[in-house]
């Protein structure tokens, strides 16, 4: 975390610097035209938000700015709700997001949505509004620490005093937030500060003066070689990739190593998209409910080469028995992942995309390249994993399974950008969807129910041409039912498909796996409400469907309409999530599987 004290060393590659809109000029403005201007010169074209009274200086800046046509404001139901959209926006389009709260309880309720966006490494600017500076410390009406409360869920953050230093601070909060690995930046703002004049002196996005932050780029060259040599030697690699493969737009230099080197490829939750997963050299996603091929390589792999990934326990579950006999080349932007969960042999901090071209620069210097029969054994016996244990939607008499409505979803709907709320269907739908780079968006390490909903609002805001699908469950759907009103008032085209089965399915699965079927407090159906009159009631268009006969028009019918759409998907109630590692155990003890024996290639 970077402390407004102490600057830490952190690792980015360098931003473009973008040229101001008008020449630096002092000129007398208030607080709040000072921060809606410089935000504005850093490209900021929607703010999701919510107003209260100390943040109203600022809201009455908005208002001119809206009737300029410099930047739009969407009015959330929820502070969560603005948090999770910033994020969305973000993770959609790799440009910071940017939501605001008032003071107080609007402070708090974005609490959730930042740790969301700190876990999985999603660049916001959050501005609060704070009681008069004169105020703090009173107990005074909606007064609280947000700048205490988030110090451990933020990368950097801000009390402002003076309002003429608010170019400063916007310019550095976006620098931060999307510099090295990426995160959240909170700026909060007293009324009075907002209200108060100043001589305003814009500062153009990248002109910033951190001495203590210095990112580091690339690679050395010993550490290059060093990787270049295990993976030229490697008769059995797999490449590990993470979420930090999306942010740093690595995909096609990821497609290049291992097509030049046939070596398998397994994505993370967060890593879904950098690598497509219809190519023959995916083996899906690893992890706890990650494909058995995927978590059979890594249990037998000799190399296991980690991009952006952080060795996540529902990664790889019992830690010492994790591709234990591989040796491991890691290379992450953040140098404090980099040997926390596991020493590699090879180290690398950097720029992921700027390492990978490093490394396939080299490899092309010493005109090294991979005979196909190197990997041939270890892609066949992997094959052979596949065909034996492949990832099928069952079918069931009379009843609709939840990878049903997912598979059906991915067949007609290839290309849309998918977000998802956190349980069971996400599961399913990182097993089923095939994504395209930045089309997953999920909250993986927070795993924070209620995201999927306004995930979307923010992408489709950001991006109005595209189509936009939000996976949810029914339980997770009721977290943030309120922002259906955000989707209706902007003519949010979001399709929102309820996987329901009337429990919090996850939860379900556990309950009977582990806890002699007690399913406390873990089912929904007695007091779910009728979704389509819900959606009616919010004057956007509801659908049901409970059969596997109508399943393709009614997702057909989805996705023609114009206008936010959500359909709830009756489903099997007591469908469980396989495969699944129980916690603790090794990748390889997937419930119900058996590993089957090696080949005689060397894959035994």
């Amino acid at each position: 975390m970077v402390s407004q004290r102490v600057f830490e060393v952190a690792t980015t590659q360098s931003l473009p610097i973008v040229q101001a809109i008008a020449p630096p000029q002092s000129q007398q403005q208030i607080g709040a035209y000072a921060l809606l201007d410089s935000l504005y010169r850093h490209g900021v074209k929607h703010i999701f938000g919510y107003p209260g009274g100390a943040i109203l200086p600022i809201y009455d800046e908005i208002y001119r700015f809206e009737a300029a046509g410099k930047i739009k404001h969407i009015l959330v139901r929820h502070e969560q709700g603005a948090a999770h959209a910033a994020d969305g926006y973000a993770r959609a389009t790799g440009q910071v997001g940017v939501c605001f709260a008032t003071s107080g309880p609007g402070a708090t309720n974005l609490v959730t949505g930042i740790a969301t966006a700190q876990m999985d490494s999603i660049p916001l600017v959050v501005v609060t509004g704070q009681v008069p500076s004169y105020f703090i410390g009173t107990d005074a009406f909606q007064e609280t620490d947000i700048y205490g409360i988030t110090l451990p869920i933020v990368k950097h953050s801000y009390i402002v005093r003076d309002p003429a230093d608010l170019p400063r601070i916007v310019a550095e909060a976006f620098y931060i937030a999307a510099s090295g690995r990426p995160g959240p930046v909170l700026i909060d703002i007293p009324k009075d500060v907002g209200a108060m004049l100043c001589d305003y002196i814009p500062v153009a996005p990248g002109c910033v003066n951190l001495p203590g932050y210095k990112p580091i780029v690339q690679g050395t060259l010993p550490e290059i070689n060093q990787a270049v040599q295990l993976i030229a030697n490697s008769r059995q690699p797999l490449l590990y990739v993470g979420g930090g493969a999306i942010s740093a737009s690595a995909h096609a230099e990821i497609k290049q190593l291992a097509e030049l080197f046939q070596i398998p490829v397994t994505t993370t939750l967060m890593g879904k998209g950098a690598f497509n997963e219809t190519h023959p050299l995916s083996v899906g996603m690893l992890g706890m409910h990650g494909t058995a091929y995927a978590n059979w390589a890594v249990t037998d792999c000799d190399l296991l080469i980690a991009v952006g990934a952080r060795f996540d326990d529902r990664v790889t579950g019992k830690l010492d028995e994790f591709a234990a006999t591989a040796k491991v080349i890691h290379i992450d932007i953040d140098p404090a992942e980099v040997g926390k969960n596991r020493t590699p042999e090879v180290p690398i901090v950097g720029d992921i995309k700027q390492v990978l071209i490093q490394l396939l620069q080299r490899v092309q210097e010493l005109g090294l390249g991979r005979n196909a029969s190197q990997t041939k054994s270890w892609l066949e016996t992997i094959d052979g994993w596949r065909v034996d244990n492949p990832l099928v939607a069952p079918s069931y008499e009379g009843l609709l399974a939840p990878q049903e409505v997912i598979v059906e979803c991915r067949h007609q709907a290839p290309d849309a950008y998918y977000t998802t709320d956190v349980g069971q269907h996400q599961m399913w739908a990182a097993q089923f969807l095939n994504n395209l780079p930045r089309h997953w968006i999920s909250s993986a390490g927070l795993g924070t129910m209620g995201f999927g909903v306004p995930a979307a609002m923010g992408v489709q805001m950001a991006l109005p041409k595209e189509q936009v699908i939000c996976i949810s469950g029914d339980a997770s759907f009721q977290m943030n039912l309120q922002e259906l009103g955000t989707l209706k008032q902007y003519g949010l085209n979001v399709k929102i498909v309820i996987i329901n089965n009337g429990w919090q399915g996850m939860v379900r699965q556990w309950q009977e796996a582990f806890y002699e079927e007690n399913y406390s407090s873990s089912e929904m159906a007695p007091s779910q409400p009728d979704f389509m009159l819900l959606a009616q009631a919010y004057g956007i268009k509801g659908m049901t469907v409970d059969n596997r006969e109508d399943l393709p028009a009614a997702i057909a019918e989805m996705l023609a309409h114009d206008g936010p759409v959500l359909l709830n998907a009756q489903v099997k109630r007591d469908e469980n999530c396989y495969p699944m590692v129980a916690a603790g155990k090794s990748n390889a003890e997937m419930l119900g599987l058996a590993k089957p024996k090696r080949s005689s290639s060397g894959a035994s």
